[in-house]
């Protein structure tokens, strides 16, 4: 059962998205937040699978939960929940840690897919990355903490790089390529270190930004 706290200043989108993971026998909602503090302070307690994170919100938004959780080093596979398509902010959310973005007009299969896929060491990046988030990658200042000049990635490497930007789990690609799990955390660890950032999410809007997939 893979549990999830909802973060939304609106209690009727709390509960419409509720009602929709309801439906599926799999997700349980174990926790509700309507602020940014009421979520800092949830989040450690409950420990969810994943939290769905509304971006603009009074007071502390969603993007001040991922960096304050994240700075905690405390922040779950976090999903951006948005009406507005806010290329910035997305990319601000990405940065700050989440494993990518749903509009809040999403379907039940979307939405249940993206919970499990997230939850299973998955991301929702690859959807996100339009050219108009290209263009704002280019835009943006880059605040990565990375080398100038990464060191250049094995054949190999690119090839799980590229499966890591489709949003696929270390074990999906272990399958995929038909190697051992542990051989592919050994080369995303090796991707991590060689793009000079320090998750997946991270790795791959760098390796957009470089050009690399």
């Amino acid at each position: 059962m893979i549990k999830v706290c909802l973060v939304d200043d609106q209690t009727l989108v709390r509960q419409g998205i509720r009602s929709l993971l309801e439906l599926s026998d799999s997700i349980r909602v174990v926790a509700e937040a309507g602020d940014g503090t009421q979520a800092v302070e949830t989040i450690p307690r409950v420990k969810p699978d994943v939290v769905l994170l509304d971006m603009r919100m009074p007071g502390m938004s969603g993007l001040d939960v991922l960096n304050a959780l994240a700075g905690a080093n405390r922040l779950p596979p976090t999903i951006i929940l948005t009406t507005f398509d806010d290329d910035q902010l997305v990319l601000a959310g990405l940065k700050a840690g989440a494993r990518g973005y749903l509009l809040k007009d999403v379907s039940l299969d979307q939405l249940v897919d993206a919970v499990k896929t997230v939850a299973g060491g998955g991301s929702l990046v690859a959807p996100v990355v339009t050219q108009r988030l290209l263009s704002g990658l280019e835009r943006m200042h880059n605040d990565f903490v990375s080398l100038d000049r990464p060191d250049p990635l094995t054949e190999r490497e690119t090839e799980i790089l590229r499966l890591m930007a489709g949003g696929y789990s270390n074990k999906e690609i272990a399958n995929s390529l038909g190697v051992a799990e542990g051989t592919v955390k050994n080369h995303v660890s090796n991707v991590l270190s060689k793009l000079g950032v320090r998750d997946r999410t991270r790795a791959v809007l760098k390796a957009f930004e470089l050009g690399i997939v």
